[in-house]
């Protein structure tokens, strides 16, 4: 065969697991009953019955918009209205100090792809931690550049600032330029949060390496599940206040989850610098990339955060419907991690938020002992991810039994 794409494009033909998995449970479960299959795969927030969670404050302000306001165009780098509301939002009580800008991009995947492509140069290295979102690999590929990942979990089951010290070190000693991925709070696919004191560490470090003029720190925080986070999520974003003008924060803000717009691609790449020419330079950067890529966001999604988040009244109504399914999450949570203790099953650090995962060796075979039990999962290099968001509270129970019964 003569390959017709340019050599760099050649993929495997294969489609995207996650999505190919939920689809393998959805014929299960027609043939079986919806009863009898566990379809923890895909992250989106589902009520017991196992129909999508779609806020009502949110979806009937979008079908009450004008026709007009729908269909116009957005600004390239985003409505300055929704843009102003994204950073409000994102931060809450917490924003840090420094000069804030942001640029609308479609979800947290959009900002994701600007970061890379903007404050990496070609061929670079990018640091992640082992347990990680699959998709982050397809995006460093697309752009160009490796994707390099440490050890997560010590023993006790905390962050291991050691390994992350050493591939920190190994790559801007190298490349000078560093580009570190976070995804936290609730990490998909762990639902571990980084502590603030392990945040003291990281940024510590980067301060000490800041010291030298020609080095660039920049931090990719990707915060998709804070709102299902705790009261505190937010706390570790005032610790990125006064540092110096060579470390610059990148926030990948998304609705998805905090606003159930999943299919509305919606979200803003935040950056916060003590430099207002970063921030600057940051905004025309990333404008021109959003041009030069999907060249506008959706404007009745900008329009929907705008409005709930300039209205008192919707935006309590916005937390309400979202209090109580972050209630039921939490539930969900604790008895799948009660159940996993009993089991004695290898689970990471689960904090909270959608997903969790159990350790082991070979996980592509796990998924398909688990799935001979009618249990739909996800296997990842480490381990599998169990989506804690779509399974009933009695299912959340029974899926550890499951995988200690394939163990």
């Amino acid at each position: 065969m003569a390959h017709m794409v340019a050599p760099h494009a050649v993929r495997p033909e294969e489609g995207d697991i996650i999505f190919g998995l939920a689809k393998r449970a959805e014929e299960k479960a027609a043939i079986i009953g919806k009863e009898n299959v566990i379809n923890a795969t895909i992250g989106t927030l589902m009520d017991d019955n196992g129909k999508l969670v779609a806020f009502e404050t949110v979806f009937s302000l979008f079908k009450g918009l004008d026709n007009a306001d729908m269909a116009a165009y957005a600004e390239p780098a985003g409505n300055p209205a929704f843009l102003e509301a994204a950073i409000d939002a994102c931060f809450l009580a917490h924003r840090p100090k420094g000069h804030i800008r942001a640029v609308a991009t479609p979800g947290g995947t959009g900002a994701i792809r600007h970061s890379f492509a903007n404050f990496t140069s070609p061929g670079d290295t990018i640091i992640t931690a082992n347990w990680y979102w699959a998709p982050y690999m397809n995006i460093a590929n697309e752009a160009g550049r490796k994707l390099v990942a440490y050890n997560m979990f010590n023993d006790k089951k905390e962050f291991d600032y050691e390994a992350y010290e050493e591939a920190f070190e190994s790559t801007i000693d190298t490349q000078k330029r560093l580009l570190t991925l976070f995804n936290t709070p609730s990490h998909n696919p762990t639902g571990y949060s980084i502590t603030n004191g392990e945040w003291d560490k990281i940024i510590a470090l980067a301060v000490k390496h800041a010291q030298d003029p020609e080095k660039r720190v920049v931090f990719l925080v990707d915060v998709a599940y804070i709102d299902f986070a705790g009261d505190d999520s937010r706390s570790f974003f005032e610790k990125f206040s006064d540092l110096p003008e060579n470390i610059l924060l990148l926030v990948a803000y998304s609705t998805s989850k905090s606003y159930t717009m999943y299919g509305l691609r919606n979200g803003a790449l935040i950056a916060v610098s003590p430099s207002e020419d970063v921030v600057r330079e940051f905004y025309y950067s990333c404008a021109h990339s959003n041009r030069g890529t999907w060249s506008n966001g959706t404007s009745g999604a900008m329009a929907v955060i705008t409005k709930i988040y300039n209205d008192k009244d919707l935006y309590k109504q916005v937390e309400e419907e979202r209090d109580f399914y972050r209630g039921l999450l939490a539930v969900r949570g604790k008895a799948f991690m009660d159940a996993a203790i009993k089991a004695e099953i290898p689970v990471t650090n689960y904090k909270g938020g959608y997903f969790a995962s159990v350790e082991h060796p070979d996980p592509k075979a796990l998924t398909e002992k688990l799935i001979e039990k009618n249990l739909f999962t996800v296997p990842l290099q480490k381990g599998i991810r169990i989506a804690i968001c779509a399974v009933t509270e009695e299912d959340a129970a029974k899926i550890p039994v499951l995988i200690k019964e394939a163990l």
